[in-house]
């Protein structure tokens, strides 16, 4: 990681239930497991004092919001979505070899 992440845990917080609501607009039941999901997964880390873990929880909250947007673009973009497809296939053939 080159640096710390300029969101705070509250702003990475809301823009991740921010996400949820785009994602599964409603009370689907989708949506009541993602905030659940979110929820968790901020409070089971709420108490982290070691900064170097807090950063890193937050470049993973960061990670998880650019994949999204970057999958939504995908959808949208012909050039991108075969990257990504080429990209998983080259994942997948290097996991098949070690096993």
């Amino acid at each position: 990681m080159t640096g710390p992440i300029n969101r705070t845990s509250i702003e990475l917080f809301r823009d991740c239930l921010r996400l949820v609501r785009h994602v599964a607009p409603g009370y689907s039941p989708k949506a009541r497991a993602l905030r659940q999901t979110v929820r968790s997964q901020f409070d089971a880390n709420r108490k982290e004092k070691d900064p170097i873990k807090v950063e890193n929880l937050k470049a993973n909250a960061v990670r998880a919001l650019s994949n999204y947007m970057l999958f939504q673009s995908a959808q949208k973009e012909p050039n991108l979505q075969k990257a990504m497809k080429e990209q998983a296939q080259k994942a997948k053939d290097e996991s098949d070899k070690k096993e």
